[in-house]
């Protein structure tokens, strides 16, 4: 589904990319984790070209985002992206928020747009605020709507930028919940996240990125969590600072 080839990215003369190469298959929950400033959050947005890259190809669901042919709004609205920050329209009711991709890019209708949004709401406990605006919604809530709106356009592919690295500790726990379902009914995901709890239920890989922008792990979350003797040293390190508290 998702295919990264030797991607390197810089911006000016610093390198945050170095040639990073992994494969996404469909169904896989693959957790991207490693310290600030590691490029996991610039790895994720070269996939749905938010990010441009200088070096090496990306293929999403046999589209090659490197080629000058490329449609990327047409790309785009096949991989859903939800933001640590929302990036819900303030102005329009959370409704609007869930139509207004699907009419103007999908060109669907605004019946059937408000249907498939409500299908979205109700996925994720929020139809009874359909007609709220997103400042009179939790963190959780909001963020919540932002999974609805990126399903509402039926992506192939879910990318989650450090989704809850902005929530309230007791908002967590909603927007995880939903991210679980979708992977429990085989949803393609990347999840860019410092939540062990979740990379280790749920996810079937962890890709651990240091600083500079190397790939040092791409293994089972089993191998991952279960054999730390065998990871990297950087990694060891890591997992040993995550895990002792």
């Amino acid at each position: 589904m998702i295919e990264i080839k030797n991607v390197s990215k810089w911006y000016g003369s610093t390198r945050v990319l170095h040639e990073c190469s992994l494969s996404v298959n469909k169904g896989d929950v693959v957790v991207v984790c490693g310290p600030s400033g590691s490029g996991k959050s610039t790895l994720i947005k070269t996939v749905n070209a938010l990010e441009p890259f200088q070096k090496g190809e990306i293929t999403v669901n046999g589209v090659q985002l490197h080629s000058p042919k490329t449609n990327l709004p047409k790309l785009r609205s096949k991989v859903g992206m939800v933001f640590q920050h929302f990036e819900l329209f303030p102005h329009l009711a959370v409704l609007e928020n869930l139509t207004i991709a699907q009419v103007k890019v999908l060109g669907r209708g605004l019946d059937e747009a408000k249907k498939r949004g409500m299908r979205m709401l109700d996925r994720v406990g929020l139809s009874a605020h359909k007609d709220k605006y997103p400042g009179q919604l939790s963190g959780g809530q909001q963020q919540r709507v932002a999974i609805a709106r990126a399903l509402s356009m039926d992506p192939a592919v879910m990318l989650f930028d450090e989704p809850t690295s902005a929530l309230d500790p007791e908002m967590v726990g909603e927007v995880l919940d939903v991210m679980v379902g979708l992977a429990n009914d085989g949803m393609t995901m990347m999840v860019v996240t410092h939540e062990m709890g979740f990379a280790r239920k749920v996810s079937n890989r962890v890709v651990f990125i240091d600083v500079g922008g190397h790939i040092l792990e791409d293994c089972t979350k089993e191998e991952f969590f279960g054999a730390p003797e065998v990871r990297k040293p950087r990694t060891k390190d890591f997992l040993n600072k995550i895990l002792s508290h």
